[in-house]
């Protein structure tokens, strides 16, 4: 029997228990879904509120969407991801049979051939996902030079769906804004330093970026090994908990994962509306932005400290301050170790494409096709690659690098997060996600990022070339920071906030940015 109209879900919102439960009684099927997702994009990506979110579809998301309904009629879904349509950000590698390119943003690399899926991307296609396109994102991971977030090439000026102008932030840009209005249940993103935490901050999402070495970053076009990490970006936290039960894991083409603990938790058994309960959490205020040029804004800071008293009220002790020993000389960090780690990690991407139909096959020959094609990827307001010639200029991982390599996990893991946690017997840190996330991303250690608040209408606007933020009704988010694969307890936290304050459903995004097609009724 199948349900009325009023029951089927609100793709704005709807979360994949809800979206199985609907597949699962034949309310709709996942052809449906795809092609709702589809329409939806279509309906604002270029149009409407041009929010540029999506870079392309997959012209076999139908065909895959088809086979899952009858595997689906036949012997039952996979697992919490069958017929589920997924974006990825552009950097993560999908075969070109498959229909799709891997660009990173840029057109350097269009037309370009992997030899492989990504490791994710297997894991979510053995799960029964459908791959449905890829996202926009800050080109290059947002380092290749001083260029406004949420900006590529080849995918245009990427705005957020909560102003007219709203930056996105970067460079998971339009993984963030993707979820936020709907445009898909699922995406993925990636983060070296603040790239999964930022967007889903800017975009009223929850982004989990996981320890280095829980998901597999084979595939995925790099900055440095020492950093890098791919995760899940959702409407909640369940969804991202789904997610990241199945994109974690080993991969032999990964070593890094080779090292996790065993075996991968089930994080759905993580969200406990109590998980606050008895735990202590600290506030290193001193890792907030202190030079009044770059502050976080007052309206912010009034909402995080709002958010502390009602983790109190959910059973939390609250250390208020407990600093990073090492916060201030975080705060004066250089990025050599992401410089040279980019141009030899890059180069090896680059060499092992099967064919590049530009030549590009180093980071000088990028950095010379820009010059060349200026008109593509050097246009007024987006023409610096300050962050490509610094990485060029490198010589390699010398003594002065190994230094610097063992500098930042000092400082962020045994002087930094770790050295705290343990100074105030503390369960998890807790910050506004603006301008935070550094000492979590040189120590490799992970954050769940979640809905806070929004700024008030008379928010001053603060412009970054053509967009903006802080500006009138953006949102902001809270991360919740551990020490190495304390992925289970985060999310637990991270969830028990969620549930209790609601934040993501108390605003929508403004009324051009959001799509009306939504699933048929049967």
């Amino acid at each position: 029997m199948f349900l009325p109209k009023q029951d089927i879900p609100d793709l704005y919102e709807a979360g994949i228990v809800e979206l199985q439960a609907g597949l699962d009684a034949g309310r709709f099927t996942s052809i449906d879904l795809a092609t709702a997702y589809l329409a939806r994009i279509e309906e604002v990506n270029a149009q409407g509120g041009e929010l540029r979110a999506v870079m392309e579809v997959s012209p076999f998301a139908l065909k895959v969407a088809a086979k899952l309904d009858e595997e689906r009629r036949s012997s039952g879904k996979r697992t919490m991801l069958h017929g589920i349509p997924v974006l990825l950000k552009d950097n993560i590698a999908t075969l070109s049979s498959e229909g799709l390119n891997t660009t990173a943003g840029s057109h350097a690399l269009l037309g370009s051939i992997v030899s492989d899926d990504a490791g994710v991307v297997k894991r979510l296609r053995q799960a029964g996902a459908i791959i449905l396109g890829k996202v926009n994102m800050s080109e290059l991971a947002y380092f290749r030079g001083s260029i406004p977030s949420g900006w590529s090439g080849r995918g245009g000026q990427c705005k957020s769906a909560y102003h007219p102008i709203g930056s996105p932030s970067g460079s998971s840009s339009g993984s963030g804004v993707a979820a936020s209005v709907g445009l898909a249940t699922v995406t993925l993103g990636t983060e070296t330093d603040g790239s999964i935490a930022s967007p889903s901050s800017n975009n009223n999402v929850v982004g989990i970026k996981p320890t280095v070495g829980l998901t597999s970053r084979a595939g995925v076009l790099p900055i440095t090994a020492a950093q890098d990490t791919v995760g899940p970006m959702t409407r909640s936290v369940e969804d991202a908990a789904i997610v990241l039960s199945i994109i974690a894991g080993e991969d032999p083409n990964d070593r890094r994962t080779l090292s996790q603990p065993r075996p991968v938790p089930d994080y759905i058994k993580a969200l406990d509306a109590n998980a606050l309960h008895g735990k202590r959490i600290g506030v290193p205020r001193s890792s907030m932005p202190s030079n009044p040029a770059d502050a976080l804004p007052q309206s912010m800071c009034s909402v995080f400290d709002e958010s502390l008293r009602i983790m109190e009220s959910l059973g939390a002790t609250i250390v208020d301050p407990a600093n990073l020993p090492s916060a201030d000389e975080i705060k004066g960090l250089d990025h050599l170790v992401l410089y040279v780690d980019f141009k030899i990690e890059l180069n090896e991407y680059l060499s092992a494409l099967k064919e590049v139909p530009t030549g590009v096959r180093t980071l000088a020959d990028l950095i010379q096709f820009n010059i060349d094609h200026a008109e593509l990827e050097l246009p007024e307001g987006y023409s610096d690659q300050g962050e490509l010639i610094k990485s060029q200029a490198t010589n390699g991982r010398d003594e002065i690098y190994g230094k610097a390599l063992a500098k930042n996990l000092e400082l962020g893991a045994t002087r930094g997060i770790d050295a705290v946690l343990k100074e105030y017997n503390l369960d998890a840190l807790v910050l506004p996600a603006k301008d935070t996330h550094t000492p979590a991303a040189i120590a490799g250690y992970p954050t769940v990022t979640v809905p806070l608040g929004f700024f008030p209408g008379d928010e001053p606007v603060t412009y970054d070339g053509p967009i903006a933020y802080p500006a009138p009704g953006m949102p902001f988010g809270l991360t919740f920071i551990g020490t190495a694969f304390d992925e289970y307890a985060l999310i637990g936290m991270a969830y028990a906030f969620e549930q209790k304050t609601k934040v993501r459903t108390s605003r929508r995004a403004i009324a051009e940015a959001i799509p009306k097609t939504q699933l048929p009724a049967k």
